[in-house]
């Protein structure tokens, strides 16, 4: 009973969503805007091999060699943007 209701709340979410921009057809869809918000997240330096895909080794050198590479610290701590990560550090 308890999904029925959860599925009935998700399909009145989409469906208001869809009619909310039925007269605006280049609306970002459900799924452009949760990676919209992706955007603004950081990763944290010693996280950015995962995120890369490169051995912990590749990417200190490659934050060595490229210290152009947007970047902002806070309380000691790196960070950087992942937007500009998942476009190649």
């Amino acid at each position: 009973m308890v999904s029925l209701a959860i599925g009935i709340a998700i399909a009145g979410y989409f469906i208001g969503h869809g009619l909310r921009n039925i007269n605006n057809p280049d609306a970002k869809n459900f799924m452009e805007s949760l990676e919209e918000d992706d955007e603004h997240e950081l990763i944290k330096e010693k996280e950015v091999h995962h995120f890369i895909g490169i051995s912990k080794e590749d990417a200190k050198s490659l934050i060595q060699e490229h210290s152009d590479i947007p970047h902002i610290k806070i309380n000691g701590n790196v960070y950087y943007p992942k937007l500009s990560c998942a476009n190649g550090c």
